[in-house]
């Protein structure tokens, strides 16, 4: 089945803004509600429209499932060593070693940001990945 121009153009103008919106979920998390896992959805969902309103071919040209597994894994990987990295500096896994800021700012949350974006590039790269292994099996064994 063929989408029409109509919804390709609307998918393709609001593609960047649903991309902005799920950017803005992930660094604003620790101030508002949002976080990684918010922001990753609206992220990978925005790939997903884009292979709805095209076809998944093309959407797999851009965003290739062996970039997006790597991604996934980078995410998680990041997130462990971020741990690590709170028992090195002397504190617990995943214990905040960076220094606070001031309240309501980005920076204010220590940890916090960079934990929402590893989460935010596994959550957006996995859903992804996952619409791509269910539209390519389709159900067959």
């Amino acid at each position: 089945m063929r989408s029409s121009k109509i919804i390709r153009t609307i998918a393709q103008k609001l593609f960047p803004f649903i991309m902005l919106f799920g950017f803005y979920l992930i660094s604003h998390g620790h101030l508002s509600p949002g976080g990684g896992f918010q922001g990753g959805v609206v992220l990978g969902t925005a790939t997903i429209l884009l292979a709805l309103s095209y076809n998944i071919e093309q959407t797999e040209k851009k965003f290739k499932s062996r970039w997006l597994n790597m991604l996934e894994k980078l995410g998680i990987l990041t997130l462990i060593f971020l741990g690590f990295l709170g028992i090195f500096f002397g504190y617990s896994f995943l214990g905040n070693f960076l220094p606070l800021g001031k309240p309501d700012q980005i920076a204010s949350g220590g940890l916090m940001l960079l934990f929402n974006i590893a989460i935010g590039i596994k959550i957006a790269a996995g859903i992804s990945v996952i619409f791509y292994a269910l539209v390519r099996y389709r159900g067959e064994i």
